[in-house]
């Protein structure tokens, strides 16, 4: 398995962020990749359908979710354009000294491209996002 951890620092309280990328079907609202998120629930278990900016979907499913952790974990059932597999990842937000601290990590197997190339996307996705937060947020 490989594993990207990112975090980023945002000069807010955590619940203020929370209340924004805390929602499972929320990624539209922060995340500039993207365009719409569709949510239903099979048999308990929450299922969202991603479409991306430019087009692509990808399919996840929400493993848990804990308000007072601030934090969600879901898992790739179709990755569409991101060449990994078997990837479960987690979202958390924690307070820290002057703010928050945001944080996205992911476990997953390469899916048709060296490690690198994997990783690189992945990461590249977070940082999308971790971009568009301090935006939003005021971050230097």
């Amino acid at each position: 398995m490989t594993a990207v951890k990112l975090s980023q620092e945002l000069p807010v309280p955590a619940q203020a962020v929370w209340s924004v990328i805390g929602g499972f079907n929320g990624l539209p609202d922060w995340h500039p990749a993207v365009e719409k998120s569709e949510s239903k629930t099979e048999g308990g278990v929450k299922v969202r359908t991603l479409t991306l900016v430019g087009g692509g979907q990808i399919v996840e499913r929400l493993e848990h979710a804990s308000e007072q952790e601030r934090s969600y974990t879901y898992s790739i059932l179709s990755g569409g354009p991101l060449p990994v597999a078997d990837c479960t990842a987690t979202i958390r937000v924690r307070e820290s000294g002057r703010g928050c601290n945001v944080e996205w990590s992911s476990d997953f197997t390469p899916s048709g491209v060296p490690e690198n190339d994997a990783t690189a996307a992945i990461r590249a996705v977070y940082e999308a996002g971790f971009e568009n937060l301090k935006k939003m947020f005021g971050a230097q």
